[in-house]
């Protein structure tokens, strides 16, 4: 008994210490469940979904930066977007920066069925 209060002084007490003990470590794990519910778990499910994104981005990706800046996905390398943002003009950028994918490029070989265009 002696070693238990030697590492817990504070449950050394009556016994309504004990429980006003029990109570507040119950508190502060309700507290810490809220908390990763409410903030935590929402953050890793954002960066799991820009982390995807980022990896799907390919050539032709009309994208903005985290700047504003508007463009088109020019080429791709390890970490780094090259974006064409006039005829003449490519800025150079980190992968991280691009903020989201407006619209994807077109696949080159689409298939040329009835479901691919309704023309009237």
């Amino acid at each position: 008994m002696n070693i238990v209060n030697g590492f817990f002084p504070l449950l050394q007490g009556a016994g309504s210490g004990g429980g006003q003990m029990a109570s507040m470590f119950v508190t502060f794990g309700l507290v810490f469940v809220v908390m990763y519910f409410l903030i935590i778990r929402p953050q890793s499910k954002r960066q799991k979904k820009a982390k995807a994104m980022l990896a799907a981005l390919k050539r032709g990706d009309r994208v903005v930066t985290i700047g504003g800046i508007h463009g088109i996905v020019h080429s791709i390398k390890d970490d780094v977007v090259i974006i064409k943002v006039d005829d003449n003009t490519k800025i150079e950028f980190s992968k991280s920066a691009v903020s989201t994918v407006l619209q994807q490029a077109r696949a080159e070989a689409e298939p040329a069925g009835p479901s691919a265009e309704i023309k009237e």
